[in-house]
C-alpha cells in the first residue's frame, strides 16, 4: 500500500459525524479528515431529534470542513421511534432549512428488508411519504437500500425525484443500471477492502465511472484493515486510503479517481455543488 495523497481533495457522501460514538472526541475526528484532505463530508440524519443539532454540527465545524453539509430524513432502522406527525414536521424543518446553504437534500431514507422486526408497510408509509417531499421540494434523496432495490426503484418510478445516492450498495449489476438511469449515483466505500466482496468489487470495476461516489459510513462500515487490526470504529480520516483502493480496483490512479467521485457527489446534489463553487478554499477541488 503506497503512501495515501493528502494533496487531493476527497469527498464523503455519508458519514454519521453526529454518532454517539464521536460524542467525546468530534473535534479530534473533524481535525483528523481535514489533514487527510477530506473537503466534504455529508451528514445524513436518522430522526427528527437529530435535524436541529445536524444544522449545529455543520455550521460549527464548517470552517475546518469546507464542504460539511446535511440532510434531513427518518431512517428505516428508526420508524419505531418516529410518529406519523413527523412527516409534517420534516416538511416544516425542510422549509426552515431551504436558506442554509449546508442543507443539501433528504435522507437517509429508505426501505431495509434484512433487519427483522421491522413492519414493511410502516417502513413504507416513512419512505414514501418522504419521496413525496423530495418531489414537493426538489430536493435529492440518499437513499438506505437493503435488500430492497426493486420496491425502492418502483417507488423512484413513480415519482420525479432529479437525483441522490443509493448508500452503500449492494445490488445486481442490471439494479445498479436502473438506479443510473434514473440519475442516481452508488456509494462505495469500506465493504468493497475486503477480499470476499466480490459482487461489489465488480460492480466498482464495471459500473461507468461517472456513477460512483466515495464514503464511509463511519462509524460503520471500517475498512478491511481496520477490523483486522480490532479497531473501535471507522472514521471519515480513513477515506482517503478506502478511496486509495477502490481506485486501485478500477485500476486508475488516485488523482483521476477523487477527481471523478467529487464531480459525481457534486452532480447527486446541486446545492452541495452550489456551496462548493462559492467556497474559494476549494476552486482547485471543484
Amino acid at each position: 500500500m503506497s503512501e495515501v495523497n493528502t494533496d487531493l481533495a476527497w469527498v464523503d457522501t455519508h458519514c454519521h459525524v453526529d454518532a454517539p460514538e464521536f460524542k467525546d472526541v468530534l473535534p479530534r475526528i473533524i481535525s483528523g479528515a481535514a489533514d487527510k484532505g477530506v473537503k466534504a463530508i455529508l451528514l445524513p440524519t436518522v430522526q427528527a431529534s437529530d435535524w436541529d443539532p445536524a444544522k449545529t454540527l455543520a455550521n460549527q465545524y464548517g470552517n475546518q470542513i469546507p464542504g460539511l453539509v446535511y440532510t434531513l430524513g427518518i431512517h428505516p432502522l428508526y420508524i419505531n421511534r418516529a410518529q406519523e406527525s413527523d412527516i409534517g414536521a420534516l416538511k416544516n424543518q425542510i422549509e426552515q432549512s431551504l436558506d442554509d446553504p449546508r442543507f443539501v437534500g433528504i435522507g437517509e431514507i429508505g426501505l431495509d428488508y434484512f433487519v427483522e422486526g421491522l413492519d414493511p408497510q410502516r417502513q413504507e408509509f416513512f419512505f414514501h411519504k418522504q419521496l413525496d417531499l423530495a418531489q414537493q421540494f426538489q430536493l435529492p434523496v440518499i437513499l438506505h437500500v437493503r435488500r430492497s432495490q426493486d420496491a425502492i426503484l418502483k417507488a423512484l418510478r413513480k415519482r420525479t425525484v432529479s437525483s441522490g445516492i443509493a448508500h452503500a450498495f449492494n445490488g445486481s449489476h442490471q439494479q445498479a443500471e436502473q438506479f443510473i438511469a434514473l440519475g442516481f449515483k452508488l456509494g462505495f466505500g469500506g465493504a468493497a477492502t475486503y477480499d470476499r466482496a466480490l459482487q461489489i468489487r465488480r460492480l466498482l470495476k464495471e459500473l461507468p465511472l461517472e456513477s460512483i461516489v466515495t464514503e464511509t459510513d463511519a462509524p460503520d462500515i471500517p475498512p478491511a484493515w481496520l477490523k483486522e487490526a480490532g479497531g473501535l470504529f471507522n472514521e471519515p480520516a480513513l477515506l482517503p486510503r478506502i478511496a486509495q483502493q477502490l481506485a486501485g480496483i478500477r485500476g486508475i490512479s488516485e488523482e483521476v479517481f477523487s477527481k471523478a467521485v467529487w464531480q459525481n457527489a457534486m452532480q447527486a446534489l446541486p446545492r452541495w455543488s452550489s456551496l462548493m463553487t462559492d467556497n474559494p478554499n476549494l476552486q482547485s477541488a471543484s
